[in-house]
């Protein structure tokens, strides 16, 4: 045999068999004919759908697609928000948390800022296709975040007298009435707007922090939800509509202060953020069941990570680099450590080291909140085992 001959050949019977071995991904930057509404539900865990009466929704489900997704760690809003707007993992787009420690500026801050964001949103993909975009957000925040390519903007919040005047003033943010407004503005929009062809909505998840599932409290705003979703089917009926949540909701009993308690064992650091912290302080007080913690210096990985892991209720620490790979983080905006707490423990600043937390007090951040639903109505659609986590809702679109 010829094997020089042979090796001449090879590198093109390989590129032939690669095209014939590899089947092309379906359901690749599809650009929907009619619109679509995409509905992110802050704070709705799996146990909300299940406990509430919500005929609209889970008659959705019964002619949809349904499954159980996981969210982002950490399982906190800005988090997943951006990876469900983007399509990425936060190594991609950059967004690792509520907060985090900016190491241009040396300051803690909160990740707000369009700039920080590293990955096109799915407005500016659709813009690409001539499809103008809406984002109607109870958090003004996620309209900083998220807003870039979007074609409007609109939270109650900011409310002009456009809207004031058209579906009246907006209720306290600390409300379940706020999500209502919001809806509203959404369905208004789709009214006067027939141009928009793609809506993103976000709630806030005050009611899942203040009342549990089976609250009667709790089950009322989710069944007002469900009626605004049926009028947005009458509204828009050939509507595409997308469903799904940044995390879950926990009851949590105990707050560390990582901070206070590596002091307090020898170890002082720069800091620990908690990555719940945001301009919402009323819904979980800051405190969240992931941290990053900051190290004064590389050398005291090994000792702090000994003590973290000897406080009860701290379960896992990650280092940057572990972080990085496990959690898909970006290096550059994460601390020395990733401190979780179990599902009873959250993470914060606290006047003590550790403090129990009232009965009601109910939070997210851990990989207790990370399995949400994940619905799809009324489009073909790639099937379920596409959909591992809830960034994969909308990154074939566009």
């Amino acid at each position: 045999m010829n094997y020089k001959r042979l090796f001449n050949f090879l590198p093109i019977i390989c590129a032939v068999n690669a095209c014939f071995s590899q089947p092309k991904p379906k359901f690749n930057h599809v650009v929907p004919k009619q619109p679509v509404v995409m509905i992110m539900m802050d704070g709705f865990g799996q146990d909300y759908l299940d406990a509430s009466d919500m005929p609209v929704l889970k008659g959705m489900i019964a002619t949809g697609l349904y499954t159980i997704s996981k969210d982002m760690l950490p399982s906190v809003t800005n988090c997943n928000n951006a990876a469900i707007c983007t399509g990425t993992f936060p190594e991609v787009n950059g967004i690792v948390g509520n907060s985090f420690y900016n190491y241009k500026t040396s300051k803690e801050e909160f990740m707000e800022d369009s700039l920080l964001l590293m990955a096109p949103t799915i407005f500016t993909r659709a813009a690409k296709y001539g499809v103008k975009s809406a984002l109607i957000s109870s958090k003004l925040k996620t309209i900083h975040l998220l807003a870039k390519g979007a074609t409007i903007a609109i939270s109650p919040e900011i409310a002009t007298p456009e809207w004031t005047n058209a579906i009246g003033m907006p209720p306290d943010k600390y409300s379940s009435e706020v999500n209502y407004w919001t809806f509203n503005a959404a369905i208004r929009l789709m009214k006067i707007r027939p141009d928009i062809g793609l809506y993103y909505i976000h709630t806030t998840d005050y009611p899942m922090h203040m009342w549990e599932p089976g609250d009667v409290r709790s089950k009322q705003h989710l069944h007002t939800i469900d009626s605004l979703l049926g009028v947005i089917i009458k509204t828009l009926p050939n509507a595409a509509i997308f469903l799904t949540a940044d995390h879950g909701m926990n009851h949590k009993s105990k707050v560390w202060d990582l901070t206070k308690a590596l002091a307090n064992r020898g170890l002082p650091v720069k800091l620990s953020i908690s990555t719940s912290k945001d301009l919402y302080p009323k819904h979980h007080l800051g405190f969240g069941g992931c941290a990053y913690v900051y190290l004064n210096k590389a050398a005291d990985t090994a000792k702090a990570k000994k003590i973290l892991l000897s406080l009860p209720g701290v379960e896992t620490v990650y280092t940057r680099r572990e972080a990085v790979v496990k959690l898909h983080l970006m290096a550059s905006r994460i601390g020395d450590l990733v401190v979780l707490g179990d599902k009873n423990t959250v993470l914060g600043e606290a006047a003590s080291e550790t403090e129990t937390l009232a009965a009601t007090y109910r939070s997210h951040g851990s990989v207790y909140e990370q399995d949400v639903p994940l619905i799809i109505y009324n489009i073909p659609h790639p099937s379920a085992g596409y959909f591992k986590y809830n960034k994969d809702l909308l990154r074939w679109l566009y």
